[in-house]
């Protein structure tokens, strides 16, 4: 049966379906309700006012990826006899899926090269080969990655040893995500997260919705867009794809929504891919035209207006419809919305970050907020939609190639450290360093590196050139059997709520709570920061520099992060208070810009030629199903797209019948990067045509690794590619 809405009764039945995974509703309730933070989005949850609660203190709030990363987590471990059954050979060809469904790894593992199966070891003896081969490594040789899982102690613990073991190559999932979002931010308004709280976005009367699709990825999102809309507010979605969850959502903890539903979306727009920058400049233009902008908060607060200004006039509307993929009249339309608005909020998801203009992309976003004065004043602002739990916490403490000039300073003169002064690479620079042999290790606390390469033959080689791997994960993936190092080991940690101390995570409005963790399920998994405090305290040029004794200790980090990190002195009492506290400087309710003229800043930008005009050519966006998390494939189906697997490319049926394609055919798919054969391609008049809509990361091996300059985050929409029937 097609799925018309999102949300309602069938996620309910989910939530009992993966409670019966879970071993039963109350074993499950009472995961979900422990003092811990969320371990999928970063929309701020749990902490001191424990799981299912929101930052406004409502109860219940829970979704489907909160309880899907959970159940995961609570599954038994993998048998012991499985490694000597299965060969890597065998296992290459699991999906995510199978992979992730496999249980909870419980013993450190190693590959070396020549083998066909990887070997449990004991604990003793693999920290003890790990650090002999670190202790031969230059420094400069090795690289550091992070995903957005762990917690700010187990990142800045991390990130201090690779510092002090001699290295700046030092990075987080981000670059592959929204690091266009911080850069975009940070070039126009001097910060680089959120201006606004979760209760800005329930009183705004206006919500630009750009380039993503929380209804699957981020559904907590719905209940504050439903507030939105009972309220008489407007939201106007920009997408190349009409997602049935942004046109209708039911939510299940609210009775009438559940029953009846709420219409989300009361404009829906949908550009080409790649055409957001041209939309966005048109959306300007049509102001300029209404005179609705403000004037006198231009000339106060921001500089570059008047240029800015002019790049509007100048652009023809003509350009503007053609590399857009929007009529005028559409763009009119919203735009006179917008006029009207008193309290907006711009929010947006890696559709916008994803291309090579991407942080061209944010700026234009930040302009448009600017010249109505929609940032500075409560209930209005600028809002990236963070995909990981704590990935921007992990980037406040440090995970960064360059630390911040106040951390560095901190860390050498109150801590008396010496640190390397060297440029580090950005995630794709090492991988690219990696396939030149310049790299030996890399060392990576959780996610998959491979899975979130563009180009994934390259990524797979650039691996397998390293001397060493090291991962740290809680559950098998991809990158544990795909682009193997000479020799390899993956390394059983514990999951937030099994810390035997709490931590702590930052949440996407700027929140720090603590999460109190809780009893292991599993014997065999360790704590990342006890792991990583073993290991500086053994590897030759890190032992003596710090006592990594008492860093086993979570709050003697937080004493630390609160002496070096900006915003971040309240950590130092957490621990005992239990009170969450929130980054001064960030939320922007006043227009106190942090950039150097103490104002805000208007981009000019040159429009980018919308690509893939040729017959069988087409504009390809990779994304998530609503069965995912990140790289993590929870179920196979597309619930939402009515989709029931993943070897699929979407069209538009106008798009098909033109080159001659039938429903379920098998079409070979290829770019200038690689190529996918049997995939089944499927009419799917949700799509705007000339476009096309594969899965991440199965399509990442179509995706060159073409990046933006400004910020390294490669492009994984807008890539041309071409689609030819299989016999």
């Amino acid at each position: 049966m097609k799925v018309a809405s999102g949300g309602g009764f069938r996620a309910i039945h989910y939530t009992f379906k993966k409670a019966r995974e879970a071993g039963g509703l109350l074993k499950l309730y009472r995961a979900m309700r422990s003092r811990n933070a969320c371990k999928t989005c970063a929309l701020g949850m749990g902490g001191q006012k424990g799981g299912m609660v929101n930052e406004k203190g409502t109860f219940p709030e829970v979704c489907k990826k909160s309880l899907q990363a959970m159940v995961a987590d609570m599954q038994p471990a993998i048998p012991p006899d499985f490694w000597s059954s299965h060969s890597i050979d065998e296992l290459k060809s699991f999906s995510p899926r199978q992979l992730e469904s496999l249980g909870r790894l419980n013993q450190p593992l190693r590959y070396r090269q020549g083998s066909r199966y990887y070997e449990p070891v004991n604990w003793e003896e693999a920290i003890e080969d790990i650090v002999n081969k670190l202790d031969r490594v230059e420094a400069n040789r090795s690289f550091f990655y992070f995903s957005g899982r762990s917690s700010n102690e187990a990142g800045f613990l991390l990130q201090l040893f690779a510092r002090l073991f001699g290295t700046n190559n030092v990075n987080n999932c981000s670059y592959y995500c929204h690091q266009a979002s911080g850069v975009g931010l940070q070039s126009s308004i001097g910060t680089g997260t959120a201006t606004i709280v979760l209760e800005d976005l329930e009183k705004s009367d206006c919500v630009f919705l750009i380039g993503g699709n929380p209804a699957s990825n981020h559904p907590r999102l719905m209940t504050s867009l439903m507030h939105v809309r009972r309220r008489g507010g407007k939201v106007i979605v920009i997408n190349p794809v009409r997602e049935t969850g942004l046109v209708k959502f039911r939510i299940p903890s609210d009775p009438l929504s559940l029953i009846f539903g709420t219409k989300i979306a009361t404009h829906y727009i949908q550009p080409d891919i790649g055409g957001d920058l041209a939309l966005l400049w048109g959306i300007a233009k049509s102001l300029q035209q209404l005179d609705a902008m403000d004037h006198d908060f231009l000339e106060s607060y921001c500089q570059d207006s008047e240029r800015w200004a002019d790049q509007v006039r100048d652009f023809s509307w003509s350009e503007i419809e053609e590399k857009s993929g929007v009529p005028r009249s559409s763009i009119e339309e919203i735009a006179k919305i917008y006029a009207k608005s008193e309290r907006a909020v711009f929010a947006w998801t890696m559709g916008i970050t994803h291309h090579a203009h991407g942080v061209q992309n944010v700026q234009a976003i930040s302009n448009l907020a600017l010249c109505r004065g929609m940032v500075g004043r409560a209930g209005c602002g600028l809002m990236p939609i963070r995909g990981h739990s704590n990935v921007q916490g992990i980037g406040s403490v440090g995970v960064t190639p360059k630390l911040k000039k106040e951390i560095f300073q901190a860390l050498e003169n109150h801590h008396s450290l010496k640190l390397p002064t060297a440029d580090g690479l950005d995630t794709l620079a090492c991988m690219e360093s990696a396939d030149r042999s310049e790299m030996q290790v890399g060392f990576f606390l959780g996610g998959n590196l491979y899975g979130s390469n563009p180009d994934s033959e390259f990524a797979a080689a650039s691996l397998s050139k390293l001397k060493m791997c090291v991962m740290l994960n809680t559950t098998l993936n991809t990158g544990h059997f795909h682009g193997l190092a000479e020799e390899t080991y993956v390394l059983p940690v514990l999951a937030r709520d099994e810390e035997p101390a709490p931590t702590t995570q930052e949440s996407m409005f700027n929140f720090v709570r603590l999460s109190d963790g809780g009893p292991r399920r599993l014997q065999g998994p360790r704590s990342e920061i006890s792991l990583i405090a073993a290991f500086g305290s053994k590897v030759k040029e890190t032992s003596t520099k710090v006592d990594w004794r008492s860093m086993r200790n979570p709050e003697e980090i937080r004493r630390w992060i609160a002496s070096v990190v900006p915003g971040y002195s309240s950590i130092a009492e957490i621990g005992k208070s239990k009170e969450e506290f929130h980054i001064a400087g960030r939320t922007l309710h006043r227009p106190d810009f942090a950039t150097d003229s103490g104002k805000a800043r208007l981009h000019c930008h040159s429009l980018p030629e919308l690509k893939g005009k040729q017959r069988c050519q087409f504009r390809l966006m990779t994304v998530r199903s609503e069965g995912q998390f990140n790289t993590v494939v929870y179920e196979e189906e597309d619930l939402y797209r009515n989709q029931d697997g993943r070897d699929v490319i979407l069209m538009h049926p106008a798009d098909m019948n033109e080159i001659s394609l039938r429903h379920n055919q098998k079409v070979m798919v290829t770019s200038d990067t690689g190529k996918m054969s049997n995939i089944r391609v499927r009419e799917f008049g949700n799509i705007k045509r000339g476009n096309v809509l594969m899965y991440y990361p199965e399509a990442n091996v179509l995706v060159s690794r073409k990046a933006d300059p400004a910020s390294r985050t490669p492009a994984f929409k807008g890539v041309v590619i071409q689609i030819n029937a299989q016999n």
